[in-house]
């Protein structure tokens, strides 16, 4: 637990048990009529509301639905609601979060994926689908299943309202720090009797030239009585999308060359580098370089379809019965093709080097004499399937309510398989990154344009590549029973319940080598990478936008067909013990949780609020393949050399929460808030899971020893009503955090299989580094201007820092987000602007890995021809940002992308 746990608990229930007596004694600050229950409407309008005011829609009903819910809320929530039925404000969730004071997203491959929550990273937040975990999976071949929700696979044409809870309540499931995202649905029973919405829509990307049909339809219907009543709805979403960028993998340092950093041959020896070059590399043997360098040319093929049902029944006045059903099918194909050179390969670009220029640590160019380049070529199948049944009865009446619900939500997805392949070439050339980040590096051949030429790459017949399957499954089961009394005075009600969760979460890795392919690149219907391609990237030279591509299709036709096989030789088949990466790579997480919570809720006058407490036991059981060699000299190269083990472990946690509210003026709300909290880490980061850079001495894994996340938080906030769907608010948040879970590096002794011998390498492995805090605050302004204009516009500050002042993973010290919008008759334009300045993502390779700031603009336009049909036209990513990782330094770039913009139409009909 964190410090002092007992004296903060009776902090908490210390100011609860004050704030009771406060509600009981404090006379009201407001006039009498004020204390009098309030409309919706009123609630927000404060004492600009007017009687018989016309009902509106569109954006000015999106920001007061999302205000009244912020304004009612006991604890510090933002909300985004939908602009109609069916019409969320952005096509993706996560970037319609943006609007939200705090909320930061990552844009890695385009759209917003992941969501962090006042500095926090992603891990450290959950998302609920209406209160209930949703079972996901990860595409990404290099992603391993953790606790992020990656919100490209919700449609959000679901969506009613999303809202962010910065302060917990006893009630609402435990494991996050930054926050929790509760994505509301709409029920039948609480919109008109027959309600329905469509859309169809064509999305176009500038940078693959390609576009596809988009389309939606919504139908909803109860009966008179209001008793019983259906929902159904479908969801197509496709996009094709294209990535291209420069790209490094690791970096080495300058006395690589040397020999002396396990290197093999020193250029120096070799006569390679010789005068100013070797008093120059002898004089700097830390200065660092990249591994390897080049492009890339990404392409993938998202597709999504979304099916979801809600029946609900009232058999008698006082209970609801609610059933829901979810299925999601996403595929996620894609295609990398990466063109580098390769400085630091041990054996044939060691004794390479020929001249070198070095500045402030960095190894600003180097050439090479007959140096390797490679051509990787990678075809995934990847996707996602994902069901979610919910069953809910609620019995409600004046005194009391009873509610008992339960569910089971089951995906399946990641890479299915990949086929890859491996060109070679040798030749002299020179990288040159001295230009970064403006600039972010060249490769330049002397001797022709190896780059663009398909002839000049052909495949080793003794290393051609692999194929690799890597599923991941991911389950869930609940169950859960809450009770609510209901009193009339001060005290408004007490809730009790219990939860019961199982999660499970594997991972199945396996694979095999491809040998004996004899093949040039030329082979695979090559073809040039596009007239724009690497537009926008600074210092990009001819060779390396004239780069050629392949045909994925004709690589896996070939490939799968087996005419480059041996006479009588079988098509290899990928098994979990054909490489030790393959082995540790298998492993499954069960985490059973009991949860019981107490909740009181007052409010007396002017002032209202909630305490509470909850009780969570966890148990966790990790298990994967741990290494132990028959013949330690010869190392794990075998299923006897392996052993399944099972990490068992249990912790329980008492988490208070308080959150006060109080009316200092009509218009003006003073709130606070304290808790304890806890975040489990990281699915992956239980195992036993382990990979090794057999060349450069460098590796990763998991710890299955390691304990939850635990902090303090503190929330304070001012809301300021101060006209009309208007509000100024500022507010404050510390978080005190034990038990931060950090990757550091140590070095850790393996079987290097490819010098067959015990070697060192340098292994970063998640640890529970000690404490963490992350501080700030958040100012929000929003306002209908005259003339029918209006604006919402966000800053926060978040100085969130671990252990020796670490740097904590994905949280930006600044983030800007500004929405001007204009509405008036059959019109509505919006457009959003964010920022968010640089943040750390990890380590890698025993790398510090960092992504600089980015600027994002989308914008539409609606116009609605009659009250059922409009037109939407949106762009999205307007200034094409670029998405800049970096390692340690921004002058040594790791991965420089940028994904076009993108342009929808869409026709929406409203029922």
């Amino acid at each position: 637990m964190i410090q002092a746990p007992i004296e903060i608990r009776k902090l908490l229930f210390a100011g609860t048990a004050s704030a009771l007596a406060l509600a009981v004694s404090t006379p009201v600050f407001a006039q009498a009529n004020d204390t009098a229950p309030v409309s919706h409407d009123d609630a927000v309008a404060g004492s600009d509301a007017q009687p018989g005011d016309i009902v509106v829609t569109g954006i000015r009903a999106s920001l007061r639905a999302a205000l009244e819910a912020k304004r009612n809320a006991n604890a510090i929530i933002d909300s985004v609601s939908a602009e109609d039925v069916g019409k969320f404000p952005n096509t993706n969730v996560a970037e319609a979060l943006t609007l939200v004071p705090g909320v930061t997203v990552d844009r890695q491959f385009g759209q917003g994926e992941k969501v962090s929550i006042l500095g926090t990273d992603p891990a450290l937040n959950r998302t609920l689908l209406n209160g209930q975990t949703v079972a996901s999976a990860d595409w990404f071949i290099l992603d391993s299943p953790g606790r992020t929700f990656n919100y490209a696979l919700l449609a959000p044409q679901l969506v009613d309202r999303v809202d962010v809870y910065k302060s917990p309540e006893a009630r609402i499931d435990e494991g996050s720090i930054g926050g929790t995202v509760n994505v509301i649905t709409r029920r039948p029973l609480e919109m008109d009797p027959f309600t329905g919405a469509a859309s169809l829509g064509y999305l176009y990307n500038d940078r693959s030239k390609k576009g596809d049909i988009q389309g939606s339809a919504l139908l909803s219907w109860h009966n008179d009585a209001d008793t019983f009543g259906v929902l159904a709805s479908f969801q197509r979403s496709k996009d094709r999308l294209r990535r291209d960028g420069l790209e490094s993998y690791g970096t080495i340092p300058a006395d690589f060359w040397n020999g002396t950093n396990d290197g093999g041959v020193s250029s120096i020896t070799t006569g390679n580098c010789t005068g100013e070059c070797a008093t120059t590399l002898l004089a700097n043997p830390d200065a660092r370089f990249p591994n390897a360098f080049g492009t890339s040319y990404f392409e993938q093929q998202r597709e999504r379809k979304t099916y979801s049902g809600t029946v609900q029944w009232k058999p008698v006045d006082k209970l609801t019965l609610t059933g829901d059903y979810l299925r999601i099918d996403a595929n996620y194909d894609n295609f990398n093709q990466s063109e580098y050179a390769f400085p630091g390969n041990t054996w044939n670009s060691a004794g390479a080097l020929t001249g070198l220029t070095v500045e402030d640590g960095i190894v600003t160019s180097a050439t090479f004499k007959h140096a390797l380049s490679v051509y990787d070529a990678q075809y995934r199948k990847a996707e996602m399937h994902s069901q979610t049944w919910h069953g809910k009865a609620d019995w409600n009446d004046e005194h009391y309510e009873i509610s008992v619900e339960g569910g089971i939500s089951n995906a399946n997805g990641g890479t299915k398989h990949q086929v890859f392949l491996e060109f070679l070439n040798w030749a002299d050339y020179t990288v040159d990154i001295s230009g970064a980040p403006k600039s972010p590096g060249t490769i330049s051949y002397a001797n022709g344009d190896v780059l663009g030429n398909p002839d000049a790459f052909a495949t080793d017949p003794g290393w051609s590549g692999n194929l690799v399957d890597k599923p991941t499954k991911d389950k869930e089961r609940y169950a859960q029973g809450d009770i609510t009394l209901k009193f009339d005075g001060s005290l408004k009600s007490i809730q009790v319940g219990y939860k019961w969760r199982h999660h499970e979460t594997s991972q199945h890795y396996a694979g095999v080598t491809v040998a004996g392919v004899s093949a040039p690149t030329s082979l695979f219907d090559p073809s040039g990478a596009g007239s724009n391609y690497l537009d926008g990237f600074d210092g990009v030279n001819d060779q390396m936008a004239g780069r050629f591509k392949i045909s994925g299709s004709s690589m896996v036709d070939y490939v799968e067909g087996g005419d480059w096989l041996p006479a009588g030789a079988s098509f290899p088949v990928p098994s979990e013990f054909a490489a030790a990466e393959f082995t540790a790579g298998n492993w499954d997480v069960n985490e059973k949780v009991n949860a019981v919570y107490a909740q009181a809720n007052f409010e007396q006058g002017a002032l209202r609020g909630n305490v509470g407490v909850r009780y969570v036991g966890t148990n966790t059981s990790s298990a994967g393949f741990v290494c132990t060699p028959v013949d330690p000299k010869v190392g794990c190269v075998g299923e006897p050399d392996w052993t399944w083990e099972t990490t068992k472990k249990h912790y329980s946690n008492v988490l208070p929460s308080v959150n006060v509210a109080i009316n200092l003026e009509h218009n003006l709300i003073f709130r606070f808030a304290a808790s304890e909290v806890i975040a489990r880490p990281n699915y992956a980061d239980m195992t036993n899971y382990f990979w090794l850079s057999d060349q450069i001495l460098t590796g990763g894994g998991g710890n299955p020893d390691l304990d939850p996340y635990e902090a303090t938080n503190y929330d304070a906030s001012v809301e300021w009503y101060f006209s009309r769907n208007s509000i100024l608010a500022g507010e404050v948040f510390y978080k005190d955090i034990g038990n931060y879970i950090l990757q550091t590096t140590a070095p850790e002794d393996h079987f290097n299989q490819s010098r067959h011998m015990v070697t060192t390498y340098d292994i970063s492995r998640p640890h529970n580094a000690g404490t963490a805090t992350s501080k700030g605050f958040a100012i929000a302004y929003q306002q209908n201007l005259p003339y029918g204009f209006g604006i919402l516009a966000n800053y926060t500050y978040a100085d969130a820092h671990g252990k020796d002042g670490a740097a904590l993973p994905y949280n930006s010290k600044h983030q800007v987000s500004v929405s001007p919008f204009f509405e008036t008759g059959p019109i509505s334009l919006r457009g959003t602007y964010t920022w968010r300045s640089k943040y750390f993502t990890g380590i890698d390779r025993g790398d510090m890995m960092f992504v600089r700031d980015s600027a994002n603009v989308d914008v539409s336009a609606t116009y609605n021809f009659t009250k059922y049909l409009g037109l939407t036209l949106s762009g999205m990513n307007l200034t094409d940002s670029q998405y800049y990782a970096y390692a340690n330094t921004p002058l040594l770039p790791r991965g420089v992308y940028k994904n076009g913009r993108k342009f929808l139409a869409t026709v929406n009909l409203n029922f």
